[in-house]
């Protein structure tokens, strides 16, 4: 027995429509998948940027305060007088500043008041002024 199959046109032409159906739904998943990567690496770019320029702020702040810091302990030394200072230390969140037992501190005390420590021992004079007074007072002035 012989079985004769017919084929349609209309099934050819089904076929091809969907197959072309099938082809433009990959091309559109892949244009809708690249944008809405395009978009992330945009936004993934945006944070990076933003944790860079917090970074930078944060360094400044530092490099300000280190300067801050500096300055205050170079016009603590001149104040003293080079020559008497022994040691300068910073500790924790104090500047302390060694001096030979026979210093003259009136000028230290004039600029700081009370807010300089000061400790005589049998063989040194140990000086001792807050680093947040001198963040507060960079910050007034």
């Amino acid at each position: 027995m012989i079985v004769a199959v017919k084929r349609n046109k209309k099934q050819k032409i089904i076929r091809i429509l969907s197959l072309a159906f099938v082809a433009l739904m990959l091309v559109g998943y892949y244009f809708h998948m690249s944008s809405q990567m395009a978009e992330q690496d945009r936004i993934d770019m945006e944070t990076k940027k933003a944790a860079k320029l917090k970074e930078e702020k944060i360094k400044e702040t530092k490099k300000n305060f280190e300067r801050a810091v500096l300055s205050e302990i170079e016009k603590a030394v001149d104040l003293v007088g080079q020559e008497n200072v022994q040691h300068v230390k910073i500790i924790e969140n104090k500047l302390v500043i060694i001096c030979e037992l026979k210093t003259n501190l009136d000028a230290l005390m004039v600029r700081y008041g009370t807010l300089a420590l000061i400790k005589n021992t049998l063989n040194e004079i140990i000086v001792a002024i807050d680093l947040k007074y001198i963040m507060e007072r960079k910050k007034n002035v």
